[in-house]
Formats: structure tokens, C-alpha cells, sequence
């Protein structure tokens, strides 16, 4: 190769990387890439995986109302798997699955997965939620599988806000509605005005005579 050729070579090579490490940078400030949900915790054993799994309690501190638990479990197996329970270690609190359609027991299908959390997808709900969690914790949930039986991990516990609201509870509780306070009114006599039919004590009565 001659010198020339050389030189051309390695100035197209220079472009090449300067493009590449603008346009990786463009791509890490991004508002796309800012708004990537965190990672959060996940496991695997045997053929089963599960990841980003939450328990997600109400946005507001303190309320009342269900929590839920969010994750998404992947079959890698060659034979589909139902979810038949999760728990929460240490907490006697059940958590309710409903499947995203019909009323059967949630499915993982043999080389698939399953969302739970959020509009359209399975749910596991945990009814008492406040009472059983709280924000800024560390739960241990166990997904007991089918076929894999016991898979435990470690979840944080956090509100439905920012990232986490649209996988957050369906059920969120309003504050009670004061109702108006009854005010006692006079009854009036006739004409509108107040009847008088009393006379009045401590005045003198005319004496005859004077």
C-alpha cells in the first residue's frame, strides 16, 4: 500500500471513532436514555428468571391500600410453568395473583415471560400493604413456580411515583368526604316574626286606685 493510501486509511479511521464517541455521548444524555427504568432486583435458577421485581405501595406516605408486586418471570424451559403463590418472608400478609385475562392461575409460557404489574398485565396484589411494608425497605419475596418450586430474592419497597406509578396500585383509596353540619333555625310565628306569648318577668303591674 502506498504512503498516501496509508494516510487516507487512517484519517477515515479517525472520523469513524470521533463520530462513534459523539454519538455515544448524544445517545447517554438523551431524554430516552435518562428515563431508563433503574435496574432492580433479580435471580435465576434453573430455567427461571426474574427480574425488576418491586413491591410497589401507594404514592402517597402513609396511606392506606393495597400494595403490588412487580416483576417480569421468564420460562427458559421447554414446558410451560404456572406461578402458583408469592409470599413475603416474615410478613403473614397473602398476596392476590389474577391473571392479565380470563380467571385462571397466571401461566409462563415455555420460552416466554410474564409482566406482572401494571394496565393489561398479570397482578399480585397484596391487600393490606402498608401494614406489611414500608417504603425504603428491603422485602424477600418467593415466587414458588410449578415446576421450579422456590425462588426467593430480595426486592425493594417503594412508592408509585416517577418510574414506578404506572405499575403501582390500581386501588388508591380517596380521602373521606366531610359532610355538611345541620344548623338548628328558629322556628317563625306569624308573619315571619317570632311569636312572643310570655310576658315579660321583673316589671311592675299597674295597682288601682292611683
Amino acid at each position: 500500500m502506498s504512503r498516501s493510501l496509508r494516510r487516507g486509511a487512517l484519517a477515515a479511521t479517525a472520523i469513524v471513532f470521533s463520530i462513534a464517541s459523539l454519538s455515544a455521548c448524544g445517545a447517554g444524555n438523551d431524554a430516552q436514555t435518562l428515563g431508563v427504568r433503574p435496574d432492580n432486583a433479580a435471580v435465576t435458577v434453573d430455567d427461571v428468571k426474574i427480574q425488576n421485581a418491586l413491591v410497589i405501595t401507594q404514592p402517597t406516605a402513609g396511606a392506606a391500600g393495597p400494595a403490588v408486586v412487580s416483576a417480569t418471570v421468564f420460562n427458559n424451559g421447554s414446558a410451560p410453568q404456572t406461578l402458583d403463590s408469592i409470599t413475603l418472608a416474615g410478613a403473614s400478609s397473602p398476596v392476590k395473583l389474577k391473571a392479565a385475562e380470563g380467571t385462571g392461575p397466571i401461566t409462563v409460557p415455555a420460552g416466554g415471560s410474564v409482566v406482572i404489574g401494571g394496565e393489561g398485565n398479570a397482578s399480585a396484589t397484596i391487600e393490606n400493604g402498608r401494614e406489611a411494608v414500608k417504603d425504603g425497605g428491603v422485602q424477600e419475596l418467593v415466587f414458588k413456580l410449578s415446576q421450579t418450586g422456590d425462588v426467593s430474592l430480595q426486592a425493594f419497597v417503594v412508592p408509585a411515583n416517577s418510574y414506578f406509578k404506572e405499575y403501582g396500585p390500581t386501588v388508591i383509596p380517596q380521602p373521606p368526604t366531610a359532610s355538611p353540619t345541620a344548623t338548628a333555625t328558629a322556628t317563625p310565628g306569624h308573619g315571619g316574626e317570632a311569636s312572643h306569648g310570655a310576658t315579660p318577668s321583673g316589671e311592675a303591674s299597674p295597682t288601682a286606685g292611683h
